[in-house]
């Protein structure tokens, strides 16, 4: 399932509004981010920190955990979860924040030819509320719905108690339909609903964050709390997406928590800044304990620049929608299937490749299979390419000469709490290792969070594309194709405790009270304007002072 959605957040209406959203050292020192700042890091993994504010999450543990991920012909990548007796399996998206399940409630068709075991309605605990989820984007959408609950939950060997979970009783996700039994939210707080529900709850309706953010280590995501409370080695997760389609193979399909995978080193992955978001554009308020700390919303970075074929791509005069140009920036979906970029730029690639759309943007942009096509990102100055084999598709059964290039589509403009202009879905991920990497969740300017990249991508795939073309041709024109079940994880069970933060002292996030940060790397000191925050977060009431809509994208 691809999760490419928007969400829409209200960002303060009434106190009891759910917000619907539902992803070596130098001496350098990482100032408050404002939105014309972003430094590349070569290094993101900080020693341990001893006192001042934030200092609980600077605990680091001995916790780590692995396993292996589903794959319904690249479409949808699942894994293996355990929540309370009932073993399933979920969606992994990075680009939304909440974890739900379909429970034996569920009646609609979609749950109706769900293989998964459900969640049993009659051991739901309530934690309070329910939840009304809004997947897709301005065209398409779907829906889940149902109370919010809580029960421990089990992922790569990792357990965590009282873990709060939607419990859907109605959805028309189709998730559900392929693999999965709901989705696994592994996004930022500030982009959960479920987080916002259960804290609206406990302090009815507070009209500042305060709750929110120290509620995380109690209440926020499953992935975060892990990574607040202190028992892994770092704040993090690594994803590898094996491919499926066209040339089986590529990477190891896995969901890595609290390292880098066994035999990866730090030093090889490219890290580069998640982009922060302001209060004003969307963007979580910040606590009172916390009052300059400016928070990251999804899983996002900025872009140098995009290639196709080693020439660089025109910047997109698409106008975004009622903000300024918020600079170049892409959002890193594993809920995405495909790739989606501004109107313009898709065109202008869709042309350049493909013969009969260059003719006739009516047409379907058909190339031939033997044709490799390089479309590349730049990412913290180094090229990050799609290999060509998760470039084409098959077009046709029994035809391995014509191909389409369908694995990348349009995308809605730039807006307020939501200002990328690509989505890098799974095309990207078969292609590159990605790390996530949380740093510090109450003051992100004492250990900010980042994504570290590393390509993949083989010296030899134009052969290797060659070599699947001609293996296609042996099989009656058409390419290897398969899906795999989501596997068990390695590790053995561990049980989290979950951290309880006091308030810490109140600290400035300016560079004075900040940590030293990795030294940048090489590409050039990109001024942004506006690293506009997106309309977050949560259900808490008064998150921002104005009312911001904003569309997150999940395509399922």
């Amino acid at each position: 399932m691809h999760s490419f959605t928007f969400y829409i957040h209200f960002l303060v209406l009434l106190p009891s509004l759910a917000l619907a959203l539902p992803h070596g050292l130098s001496r350098t020192r990482l100032s408050r981010r404002d939105a014309g700042e972003t430094r590349n890091f070569t290094v993101p993994i900080y020693s341990r920190k001893r006192g001042g504010a934030g200092a609980a999450h600077e605990r680091r543990g001995t916790y780590s955990g692995s396993v292996g991920l589903g794959d319904t012909a690249d479409l949808f990548y699942t894994v293996p979860i355990t929540i309370g007796d009932t073993d399933t399996a979920v969606n992994l998206d990075t680009g939304s924040s909440d974890l739900w399940v379909v429970s034996d409630a569920c009646k609609t068709n979609v749950c109706k030819t769900s293989r998964m075991p459900a969640y049993p309605s009659s051991q739901i605990k309530p934690a309070g509320g329910s939840v009304a989820l809004q997947y897709g984007d301005s065209l398409t959408g779907t829906h889940a719905k149902g109370p919010v609950a809580q029960d421990t939950a089990s992922i790569a060997g990792l357990s965590m108690p009282q873990q709060p979970f939607a419990a859907i009783s109605d959805t028309n996700n189709t998730s559900v339909m392929n693999g999965a039994n709901g989705i696994f939210g592994l996004g930022f707080p500030s982009s959960s609903q479920v987080q916002a529900t259960v804290i609206n709850s406990k302090f009815n309706s507070p009209t500042k964050t305060d709750d929110f953010v120290l509620g995380t280590t109690q209440d926020g995501p499953l992935l975060s709390r892990l990574a607040a409370s202190g028992a892994l080695e770092q704040p993090m997760f690594t994803i590898a997406l094996q491919r499926d389609t066209i040339d089986i193979g590529g990477q190891s399909g896995s969901l890595t928590v609290g390292k880098l995978p066994d035999g990866v080193d730090n030093s090889s992955l490219t890290w580069v800044p998640v982009r922060l978001y302001t209060p004003k554009l969307g963007g979580l308020n910040p606590p009172s304990f916390a009052p300059n700390e400016v928070y990251p919303l999804r899983w996002e970075v900025l872009l140098d620049a995009v290639y196709l074929d080693g020439q660089k791509l025109a910047d997109s005069t698409v106008a975004p929608q009622g903000i300024s140009n918020p600079g170049l920036s892409a959002l890193i979906d594993t809920g995405n299937s495909i790739l989606r970029g501004p109107s313009d730029v898709v065109s202008s690639i869709l042309r350049s490749v493909s013969p009969a759309f260059a003719a006739n943007r009516n047409a379907a942009p058909t190339f031939p299979c033997g044709t490799p096509h390089n479309l590349t990102f730049q990412i913290g100055g180094k090229m990050f390419p799609v290999d060509p084999r998760d470039f084409v598709s098959q077009n046709q059964t029994n035809d391995a000469t014509t191909c389409i290039a369908n694995n990348i589509v349009n995308t809605d403009p730039p807006s307020a709490g939501a200002l990328f202009s690509w989505s890098l879905g799974d095309p990207f991920m078969k292609s590159t290792l990605v790390a996530f990497y949380y740093g510090n969740l109450t003051h992100p300017s004492v250990d900010p969070p980042r994504i570290g990249f590393l390509s993949t991508v083989p010296t030899d795939a134009v052969a290797e594309l060659d070599q699947a073309i001609d293996d296609a041709k042996e099989n009656n024109g058409n390419f290897e194709t398969t899906s795999q079940i989501a596997p068990t994880g390695s590790a053995s069970e561990i049980s989290v405790a979950p951290s309880t933060l006091a308030v810490p002292t109140a600290v400035s996030s300016s560079a004075s009270a900040a940590p030293s940060a990795p030294s940048s790397t090489s590409s050039s000191d990109r001024s942004k304007n506006g690293a506009q925050p997106s309309a977050h977060l949560s259900t808490v009431a008064v998150l921002s002072t104005a009312l911001l809509s904003s569309l997150i994208w999940t395509l399922f």
